[in-house]
């Protein structure tokens, strides 16, 4: 027979002392655990010895928590085993501060290591060993330092940089402006924009989903090409109108503004177009596309208002791309065809539904909220 690791021998009040314990239920789960762990190790009411092994099986506690129990009781006795606290107090981790942490923090945002595209817990970890600031960190250290700070060195944000001057507050407003206007059945508001989309093929067809099962795509494909979308929606009243081009030249763009003025607003007086400032979106285009003279009736029919250059969150057409993208288009796409039946669909699910745009941005909170990029509030803010 094996040793017996710290053997437990119970007087009869000491078992009905733990007995007690347990029917009562009026005590901590910890002195419940010492309790059942006891009075099953007690050998003086055993014929054959149980493994710890077996007893953390049982309770499901971890072996190591048996043997402690044990040791506690051979060690201090019943009342010491009871009265501890479980699991022992560990020491307190160290943590980094002051210049430490300062440290950190000129690590964290500064740039990551060559060979590394950006800074994780590890390298921080290491570095802060390397450069000797510490003798030794844990990475649990690091993140709770950088939570502090709230710091995450691991996350980014994208952006374009407006050009902060005249050009671009005067046409942002002159964009708000129309939005603003109430609606004119003789002089409609239309956006219009264009998205290029890249044709491409499964190679094996999907697996589709089963419950218990997701659906299973191999990420594999073959490029089939590329087609480009050119949309046009009424905010005000609700409707879209796309076009699938095989390319977006001036010629392309000439046609699609043609189709607008010609067969969706045949009848209107002008038509107020938001564009932004792609090179062929120019009254130009239809000059290469069509004679002098229809080139010319056309542009007479449009009032045209270009966003601002990096601005094309002004284009209410961008919304309706995005709606585009998400909910109407199959990731793989492998024929024109195939596009242009799913953007019909779209398109007359979308204009069925009539959802309109409610656009609440204005001049008076582009004026408050971006004022950084006026240039004479800016330097009235600086001699402030």
């Amino acid at each position: 027979m094996a040793k017996i690791v710290y053997p437990v021998y119970l007087t009869g009040e000491q078992r009905e002392t733990l007995m007690k314990r347990i029917k009562t239920g009026k005590h901590s789960a910890y002195e419940q655990t010492v309790a059942h762990v006891l009075l099953k190790v007690d050998l003086n009411q055993q014929q054959d010895h149980i493994t710890d092994e077996k007893v953390a099986e049982m309770f499901s506690i971890n072996r190591r928590t048996v043997i402690r129990i044990k040791k506690r009781f051979v060690q201090e006795g019943l009342q010491g085993v009871l009265s501890a606290k479980y699991p022992k107090e560990r020491p307190e981790r160290r943590k980094i501060q002051g210049k430490e942490e300062a440290e950190l923090i000129v690590l964290a945002c500064g740039a990551s290591p060559d060979g590394t595209n950006r800074w994780t817990l590890r390298l921080l970890a290491e570095k802060m060993v390397e450069l000797q600031y510490v003798d030794t960190v844990s990475y649990e250290t690091v993140r709770q330092a950088l939570k502090k700070n709230e710091l995450k060195p691991w996350l980014k944000k994208s952006w374009c940089f407006p050009t902060a001057d005249a050009d671009f507050v005067c046409a942002m407003e002159d964009i708000l402006e129309v939005y603003c206007l109430p609606y004119d059945e003789n002089k409609p508001l239309v956006c219009v924009d264009e998205m290029n989309k890249n044709l491409v093929k499964d190679k094996r067809e999907p697996e589709p989903m089963e419950p218990g099962k997701v659906r299973r795509e191999d990420y594999t494909y073959d490029k089939e090409g590329s087609a480009n979308i050119f949309l046009a929606c009424e905010p005000l009243l609700g409707k879209r109108y796309l076009s699938v081009t095989h390319q977006r030249t001036k010629i392309d763009f000439a046609e699609f503004i043609r189709y607008i003025l010609e067969e969706r607003y045949p009848k209107v007086e002008k038509v107020r177009l938001v564009l932004d400032n792609l090179n062929t979106h120019k009254p130009a285009s239809l000059y290469e596309a069509f004679p002098p003279e229809k080139a010319r009736a056309l542009i007479n029919r449009l009032e045209i208002h270009y966003t601002p250059k990096h601005a094309s969150w002004l284009n209410i057409a961008e919304i309706e791309f995005s709606v585009l993208v998400r909910r109407g288009l199959k990731e793989n796409i492998a024929t024109r065809n195939e596009l242009v039946k799913q953007v019909e669909q779209w398109e007359k699910r979308r204009n069925g539904a009539g959802t309109v745009v409610h656009w609440r941005f204005t001049t008076a909170d582009a004026r408050m909220k971006l004022s950084r990029l006026y240039p004479a509030l800016e330097e009235i803010a600086e001699a402030a």
